[in-house]
């Protein structure tokens, strides 16, 4: 595996030259995951963060009333765990594969060494973060304000936007989540999120197809999108 050509990939290392990235994979560590297994858990003590290769992570923790909550998915060339480096030193949620696939661990205490000699190291974590920080941000304001259709709607358009085709007017969007996660995501319930793609289903919007969602109008999905109730 080409660690670096790997490294260059994130967000997080994008300004990292060369020289910089040749540093990084010095201290990266490639590890393999199959599905359903924890690469750690909620509360563990936080040793290093970690680059998504390929496959898929759900981080989620869970409700005092015993629900999962999932916070975020990653997806491949993004990074998480970054908490490694702040506040308790502790895991805030647990990581979980949803498939199999391949992750680059990245130790907290070589990344620190790293930072404390180079200025580009610590410039580009707090990018990265602060652009992390938005879109959580906008997370948290849908689920306050946002009623459940318009949240299906916003996540169906960002889905639409990361993978997708399009013919002849017609979005067709792969899932790739499960109904169940998926609700949990948006803060509501399985049948909840079943009615509410009936409902768009009767109104001549989307229909799905198994894990594929079929976008017949996407500019009315897209005006659910920003409505707010």
């Amino acid at each position: 595996m080409d660690l670096i050509e790997h490294l260059k990939k994130p967000l997080l290392f994008s300004g990292l030259n060369n020289a910089d990235l040749a540093e990084l994979a010095a201290i990266t560590v490639h590890r393999t995951f199959t599905k359903g297994e924890t690469l750690f858990s909620e509360g563990e003590e936080a040793t290093g963060f970690y680059l998504l290769v390929s496959g898929s992570i759900k981080l989620c923790r869970m409700s005092a009333d015993g629900r999962e909550k999932v916070l975020h998915f990653v997806k491949p060339r993004e990074t998480f765990a970054e908490a490694a480096f702040f506040g308790d030193g502790k895991y805030p949620a647990e990581a979980r594969a949803l498939e199999a696939g391949e992750v680059l661990y990245l130790p907290r205490e070589g990344f620190m060494e790293l930072m404390s000699r180079n200025g580009n190291f610590a410039l580009n974590l707090v990018v990265s973060l602060s652009l992390m920080l938005r879109q959580f941000a906008r997370q948290i304001e849908e689920l306050s304000f946002a009623d459940v259709t318009s949240r299906l709607a916003s996540f169906l358009v960002r889905r639409a936007a990361e993978s997708s085709t399009s013919y002849g007017g017609i979005t067709y969007i792969d899932l790739g989540i499960k109904k169940g996660e998926l609700a949990s995501r948006l803060g509501t319930a399985s049948e909840t999120i079943s009615r509410t793609l009936r409902k768009l289903k009767e109104e001549g919007i989307i229909e799905v197809q198994g894990g594929r969602v079929v976008v017949h109008q996407m500019e009315k999905l897209q005006n659910l999108s920003e409505r707010h109730d």
